[in-house]
């Protein structure tokens, strides 16, 4: 019993819900800062929701791509990338993986309806939810199977940045507000990068396997472009937020982390994706990109709005 349960918790990925989790909080920041109480409940639920949302989205990732993510395990594992392996080693089925999934989304949608109808939070709670909630179910699944058309990194750029960020912000508010778009820009940018990126090592097996995401579309030095204008597109997004309230100590300290973005860049032009000891390693400074960008909005957001 307590290998199975260490195998369900591998399975969820847990690190990776941080890039979910941290958003959300953002939103929640936004809302106190600009004068709104907090409803303690509310943010609870609705974080439940997100993270059963998240859970549905990574169990139907590892019950669909198991094809490519043989590959890619038989070749040597690189962690940020191939799944977490329970499914292919065979530890539980893919028949329970897709089950699990589905149950996770369907604990989310009610968590949103009684939120919705039950705490009152208005009639864009469950559209902001269903929304997240297709668009990564369908990230891996067919028919619609976002990863393969060319189109999934944009998605879950949208479904990691300004969606949370705008649904914590309105299950507390009941509206939006323009400071939330011009944060989730280079926040979304960034969880795009990090999708592109974790692509890299795929590359083989989501090859063989037909799973025609960016990476598989462009080719690896193509894709190493893609990356460096979109590390900059975060920054400028970032600078241009400054005449739209966007705090500055927020450009200022936010800044070395897109000099990293760009450092890895230049890795990528002379092709260190060829080392998977050093792609591995760029892996890593990438997700911390995205964590501290959205840890240093959380922390501005907080002190100097």
């Amino acid at each position: 019993m307590e290998t199975a349960w260490k195998d369900w918790f591998r399975l969820s990925r847990p690190l990776f819900h941080s890039v979910g989790i941290l958003p959300f909080i953002l939103g929640l920041a936004l809302s106190w800062r600009l004068g709104n109480p907090i409803n303690w409940p509310v943010f609870l639920l609705g974080l439940l929701a997100a993270v059963l949302i998240m859970l549905g989205t990574y169990y139907a990732g590892e019950a669909y791509d198991i094809r490519e993510d043989t590959t890619t395990w038989s070749g040597g594992r690189n962690p940020f990338s191939g799944g977490s392996g329970i499914v292919v080693m065979g530890r539980i089925t893919p028949r329970h993986v897709k089950r699990a999934s589905l149950a996770a989304l369907f604990a989310a949608i009610l968590l949103g309806i009684f939120l919705q109808f039950g705490l009152k939070t208005g009639p864009w709670t469950l559209p902001l939810g269903l929304t997240g909630a297709i668009a990564g179910y369908y990230y891996s699944t067919p028919p619609l199977r976002w990863v393969k058309r060319g189109i999934g990194e944009l998605i879950i750029g949208f479904c990691f940045g300004w969606l949370p960020v705008a649904t914590a912000f309105y299950l507390q508010t009941g509206s939006l507000h323009p400071l939330i778009l011009w944060l989730s820009i280079p926040l979304g940018c960034t969880i795009f990068n990090v999708i592109l990126l974790n692509e890299f090592p795929d590359y083989n097996g989501d090859r063989k396997a037909g799973k025609k995401n960016l990476v598989v579309r462009l080719g690896l030095d193509p894709a190493a472009q893609i990356y460096g204008v979109v590390t900059v597109l975060a920054w400028t997004f970032l600078m241009v937020g400054l005449f739209f309230g966007v705090p500055l100590c927020l450009a200022i300290l936010a800044t070395p982390l897109y000099l990293m973005g760009g450092k890895i860049y230049l890795e990528l032009r002379r092709r260190a994706y060829r080392e998977s000891s050093v792609l591995k390693r760029l892996c890593g400074f990438n997700l911390a990109i995205n964590l501290g960008t959205t840890a240093l909005m959380i922390l501005c957001a907080v002190l100097c709005l």
